[in-house]
């Protein structure tokens, strides 16, 4: 269809931004999104979520643009935006509509649009297609047409990064799923897969978080179980781990952009036809409960009116990524519980995180806490002083088992999951 493509990729957050950078080594690639503010930080080599460093995005050719009307320029666009839930867990597809608005008003005859967006199946075709026709009087299938390649992006992850991974991508049309394979093929040496069509590909990736969200969901349980029983799961998964085919899963909270919305896609599709989804709405439930089973646990091991020091409010260890943090949650309830609470993570942002939660950093830790928390696993958590931190007989409570292998000062009371 085109032979050598310019690419608009629309949406230059955590997917956005890896993947623009890694097609522009081949192609002639902007970069679109609405934030201002990002446009100017990427143009000074900048990236705020920590992805890129500056000397690959001062390396790249990528073009950063914030008007709109340059997406006329270009063949192929690629949508990146974010699919978050809304309050009531259902899909909130606010952020794709109005991606599909925005090309939609600037596609031409022969223009493919690829999304990449977590969606439930069906999305592409039946919400983004007729929005896209709408806005260009065009019509899909016959003057423009639809692809979807789910991202991949495990935020933090320096090894399964958008150019060694596989990846999956779907046309409207077979002359379509083999132009996206030899787009998507030319940053991975050809490490593809062509899904039978949008809605497979579409399914395909609303169950691999799904998945992981259930067998965490498991653990989490057990440990709830084991803990009763005296036990520690961490002694218990060490033992089990032994076996060849034991899936190396740990317990702790699931937040993030990923893990904790794509269940609820999939479980909005099935209600739609009148499929109660137990299992994915029951993993959900356990885990979303583990900020306040944390929080309650460690209440009990408290004095009222305890201070204490929560480390890390990013969602995972060793990013800045905050979204759908439960670590907020497990803040609040031990604030409701009547604690004072201060939270230091030196990787999350100051303003996001007070405009987001309302939740004030501190510029660094001072001492004297009755309890240290350690909510998230950040490397450099580790060369902290624990005695510094915690009063004689104060509590590390050590969500992440952090600590676990390295002790912590005889005088100090030790709790992990």
């Amino acid at each position: 269809m085109f032979e050598n493509p310019t690419i608009a990729v629309i949406g230059l957050g955590y997917v956005g931004l890896p993947l623009a950078v890694a097609l522009a080594r081949h192609f002639d690639v902007m970069g679109f999104d609405i934030d201002k503010k990002r446009i100017e930080e990427l143009r000074d080599h900048h990236d705020r979520t920590g992805e890129l460093t500056r000397g690959e995005l001062a390396d790249s050719t990528l073009q950063y643009v914030v008007d709109d009307s340059f997406l006329e320029e270009a063949h192929i666009h690629i949508i990146t935006v974010p699919t978050p839930v809304g309050a009531d867990n259902k899909p909130d597809l606010r952020a794709v509509e109005s991606a599909s608005r925005t090309v939609g008003r600037r596609i031409r005859m022969g223009s493919v649009v690829v999304f990449e967006s977590t969606v439930y199946p069906g999305v592409t075709e039946e919400v983004c297609g007729p929005i896209l026709e709408q806005e260009s009087d065009l019509v899909a299938g016959r003057d423009f047409f639809l692809g979807y390649s789910p991202e991949r992006i495990n935020p933090g992850d320096k090894v399964h990064t958008v150019d060694q991974i596989t990846k999956v991508v779907a046309g409207q049309t077979e002359k379509v799923a083999n132009l996206l394979a030899k787009v998507y093929g030319t940053m991975n040496n050809g490490n593809i897969y062509i899904a039978k069509d949008i809605r497979t590909a579409e399914a395909s990736k609303v169950i691999e978080n799904a998945q992981r969200d259930i067998n965490i969901a498991f653990v989490n349980e057990i440990t709830d179980i084991f803990g009763k029983m005296g036990l520690s799961v961490h002694d218990v998964l060490e033992a089990a781990g032994t076996k060849w085919n034991f899936l190396p899963f740990t317990p702790g909270l699931v937040g993030g952009h990923c893990i904790g919305v794509d269940p609820y896609y999939l479980a909005h599709a099935a209600q739609r036809l009148n499929i109660e989804p137990r299992v994915i709405l029951a993993g959900r439930a356990i885990n979303d409960g583990m900020a306040h089973k944390i929080a309650d646990r460690i209440h009990a091991e408290l004095k009222p009116e305890s201070n204490v020091l929560v480390l890390g409010v990013a969602f995972k260890e060793n990013v800045p990524d905050i979204r759908n943090s439960k670590v907020v949650d497990m803040v609040r309830r031990l604030q409701e519980h009547g604690h004072d609470v201060d939270v230091y993570d030196p990787m999350a942002d100051v303003e996001e995180t007070r405009r987001e939660y309302g939740i004030g950093l501190i510029a660094e830790p001072a001492g004297g806490y009755d309890a240290v928390v350690g909510a998230v696993g950040h490397s450099s958590f580790l060369s902290l002083s624990l005695r510094r931190l915690v009063k004689p007989g104060g509590l590390v409570a050590d969500v992440k088992a952090i600590w676990r292998s390295r002790g912590v000062p005889s005088e100090l009371r030790y709790w992990t999951l």
